[in-house]
């Protein structure tokens, strides 16, 4: 963006700064918007930005964004194919275009002279743009040496149900955000800006529970009503770089810092799921769905007791209970960082609602850690009758790119 176009348009930025210290006091009854119209109507001054508005998230950095960024209220991915006759120049270009792009929206500024305006009296909202290659983006490109084996296309499980058309993919987007309107407007500006040199393979919109939404921070619940992502592991854990980030010493220099995101369309079955009783699915689970405590007891961080067995002489968490089957400790310490969104896109014609978890979760490596947990599902979990897979990718995420650079660039000008 020039320096005559950042002095004429009103960034978000501009207004952010403009609202001063008043922005930090703005948890104005969770209705901001509401309260700037009725000022502006009223002559009274603008209510000032809350302070989820202001948040902001780096673009520049050891790792991208998006990746270990606390779960945002609203999300998009989004992936493309080069276009015919694109090759690695243009793939360059493009990818230029985007990291500057992306860079620009994540500050709160504007996306250009060609900005739509959607989100120009918001701020950055903890945004986030995240950029990953698919397997096939290396044959186009010509890269194909520079491709990491744990790239190779995911084996196949028996509740896939996979629509091609919906999976995979040369390039992979995923944005998020704390507001609906900026993560929208990240979306139409990163779809612009692909240009001639890359067409929209597929798109899918996700959602969590807004920031402030309850009274003290808590794990997300999905749309089966259950504390989901208990067990992710932590950035304080001293293994997490290890489990999520491909090494400094990989063989493909272009990829240190970065990691792998499967991301799976997760059909939930509701209408089947809500027949069973409270009880009935927390056994499913092996946790109670009141607060995501395993059935053996305690709170929700308390570790699951696997051999503990009822009155009865059952185990307390069945054997097929997902939970117990998810857990590492069954998988040979297999770890991967679950970072999902739900989805909502309609109502089917039977009636039956299209709803679901966009899955996405990170790895430094596939076939280490998505891979052998969900071979070991798919071959009993309890929650498999519930659930159908929809859609599949996988890509690899390069490391975040330092001032000056662009996303990718190690790989594209290697």
């Amino acid at each position: 963006m020039s320096d005559t176009a950042s002095d004429n348009d009103i960034s978000r930025r501009r207004l952010l700064g403009a609202v001063g210290a008043a922005g930090a006091t703005g948890l104005v009854l969770g209705a901001a918007g509401g309260a700037a119209a009725h000022a502006a109507a009223s002559g009274d001054a603008p209510t000032a930005l809350t302070t989820v508005g202001s948040a902001t998230v780096a673009f520049h950095g050891e790792h991208q964004s998006g990746i270990t960024t606390p779960l945002q209220a609203r999300g998009h991915l989004i992936a493309f194919d080069l276009a015919p006759g694109a090759g690695r120049r243009e793939a360059a270009a493009l990818m230029r275009r985007w990291s500057t792009l992306a860079a620009e929206l994540m500050a709160g500024r504007a996306a250009g002279d060609g900005d739509t305006g959607v989100a120009l009296d918001a701020g950055p909202s903890s945004l986030t743009i995240t950029f990953g290659f698919g397997r096939t983006f290396f044959d186009r490109t010509g890269l194909v040496t520079q491709r990491p084996a744990e790239l190779d296309p995911l084996p196949a499980f028996s509740s896939d149900q996979l629509d091609d058309r919906r999976s995979n993919g040369d390039l992979w987007v995923q944005i998020g955000s704390d507001d609906a309107l900026v993560a929208f407007h990240a979306l139409r500006a990163i779809q612009k800006a692909a240009g001639e040199a890359a067409r929209v393979r597929w798109q899918m919109n996700g959602f969590n529970r807004s920031p402030g939404a309850t009274g003290r921070p808590m794990t997300a619940r999905n749309l089966m009503g259950q504390v989901d992502g208990t067990r992710n592991p932590k950035p304080s854990e001293a293994d997490f770089d290890r489990r999520i980030f491909v090494p400094s010493g990989t063989k493909y220099a272009w990829l240190a810092d970065g990691s792998y995101a499967v991301v799976r369309r997760i059909r939930m079955l509701l209408d089947d799921w809500e027949k069973l009783s409270p009880t009935k699915q927390e056994r499913v689970i092996g946790r109670r769905k009141s607060d995501g405590a395993p059935l053996t007891g305690g709170t929700e961080t308390t570790e699951l007791a696997l051999d503990r067995t009822g009155p009865d002489g059952k185990l307390v968490i069945p054997d097929n209970a997902h939970a117990r089957i998810s857990a590492p400790e069954q998988n040979g310490g297999a770890a991967m960082l679950r970072r999902p969104f739900s989805f909502h896109d309609g109502i089917d014609p039977d009636g039956t609602p299209d709803a679901g978890l966009l899955f996405v979760c990170w790895q430094a490596d596939p076939l280490r850690g998505f891979v052998p947990v969900q071979r070991k599902l798919d071959r009993g979990d309890a929650l498999s009758p519930f659930i159908r897979h929809e859609a599949s990718g996988l890509f690899a995420v390069p490391g975040g790119p330092k001032k000056g650079e662009y996303v990718g660039q190690r790989l594209l000008e290697s």
